[in-house]
């Protein structure tokens, strides 16, 4: 197949939907497909026009403001369309598509080709936690605009897509995450790296993310003071400085990749996720992969990782005693925690990126032969407490009125 996939975020960049994005263009390369990706400029000289095979065509970009190394690309539709119509695709696959993705939704409509969107990011409910409320509802209209475009949408938990079918958008399915279990793994748990981050031979507390506002770091302070352990933060972005001075005992190892992170993670005794913005959050996978249990919030796409008194703990958003309630539970119980450990990593073996790719190329095929998509009825998760609030959230909101084109 010839398939151009349209990147919202792409390298130098690492984050989720670069790192979806190459495990896809890894396995296209395998089957011997032609791709194109298309995404931002990027202000590193170094970058790469090839990856994995496909050829990458830069577009103009400017930073975002505030978070400078997220760009986002200029120009209109024209410009995506001409690049599409050139290159001809059979496909167009759509990551995580807001702005960019927009542009080529529109583009890919006017050219006939089909396209397959993969929702991946929560940004409209982004805008409360920049300060912005007010843009909510205008972000959730272009999210719509985009998926009832696209021929089909691709969601990765069963909380996404009872949200998007919630806003009316039908032609959805699942498309989960897969885990390099090669890679993270028990075996990895390094004593001299514990060493390092916690001489004083605490149990560790770990977290792995971006350090931005909407992953809600700051909760972790209600930690800080949990006897005989170590917070160790792994990651970096813009509120790395605001978060080294509220907490001030963590340690921050800055971003860390490849076997770096392996060891790092297998080495946690417990990982944490406070964020209550995550479609899917593929850090907990890793965590678990590597055989440490977690904590996570009961919202989103921890809802169908975590198993609550199995593999982990989940707490309802915004109850931080309860998040730190669960941490004690587990911190100060080292035969639950090891219990929990075994749990957590038997439930993620088998979750391959091949086997996600190779349903990847599936929905390909079907949305070129213009095959429906076949719907299951997927039932909310049970909630955290009586009507809890991720059960709110996935309720249908009144539409805005059309919003502007970027």
């Amino acid at each position: 197949m010839r398939i151009a996939i349209v990147a919202e975020s792409f390298l130098p960049l690492m984050n989720g939907v670069t790192h979806s994005i190459l495990r896809v263009l890894e396995h296209l390369q395998e089957r011997g497909d032609e791709v194109l990706v298309i995404a931002p400029s990027t202000s590193d000289a170094d970058v790469l026009d090839v990856v994995h095979g496909a050829f990458v065509h830069r577009l103009p970009s400017v930073p975002l403001a505030g978070y400078t190394n997220v760009r986002v690309a200029l120009g209109g539709v024209y410009r995506v369309k001409r690049i599409l119509a050139d290159y001809a695709p059979d496909v167009v696959h759509l990551a995580s598509p807001f702005v960019l993705g927009w542009r080529a939704a529109q583009a890919a409509h006017q050219l006939g080709i089909p396209t397959v969107a993969i929702y991946q990011t929560e940004v409209p409910s982004y805008a409360a936690r920049y300060g912005v409320p007010f843009l909510e509802n205008w972000a959730w209209n272009r999210v719509e605009n985009i998926h009832l475009l696209a021929s089909r949408t691709l969601a990765p938990s069963t909380f996404a897509l009872n949200q998007l079918r919630g806003r009316g958008i039908l032609r959805v399915g699942m498309w989960r995450r897969g885990v390099d279990t090669a890679r993270f793994a028990p075996e990895k748990r390094d004593a001299g790296w514990r060493a390092s981050v916690a001489p004083g031979g605490e149990r560790i507390i770990g977290y792995v993310g971006r350090l931005a506002v909407e992953k809600q770091v700051e909760d972790l302070a209600v930690l800080a003071d949990v006897p005989g352990t170590r917070l160790v933060i792994v990651g970096d972005g813009p509120q790395r400085t605001a978060l080294e001075e509220a907490l001030p005992n963590a340690v921050f190892t800055g971003f860390l990749g490849g076997e770096e992170l392996a060891r790092a993670v297998a080495s946690f005794d417990l990982f944490v996720h406070p964020g209550e913005f995550e479609t899917f959050c593929q850090t907990i996978q890793e965590a678990m992969a590597s055989g440490v249990p977690v904590v996570a919030t009961g919202r989103g796409g921890p809802l169908d990782l975590v198993e609550n008194s199995r593999t982990g703990w989940l707490y309802e958003p915004g109850d931080l005693t309860g998040l730190r309630r669960h941490v004690m539970d587990l911190m100060g119980d080292g035969a639950k925690r090891r219990a929990f450990a075994a749990a957590a990593y038997a439930s993620v073996q088998g979750r391959t990126w091949p086997a996600l790719c190779a349903e990847l190329v599936r929905h390909y095929k079907d949305v070129m032969a213009g095959t429906p998509l076949v719907e299951r009825t997927e039932t909310n998760t049970p909630a955290i407490g009586p009507r809890s609030r991720q059960a709110r959230s996935a309720e249908p909101e009144t539409k805005s009125t059309q919003g502007a084109t970027l």
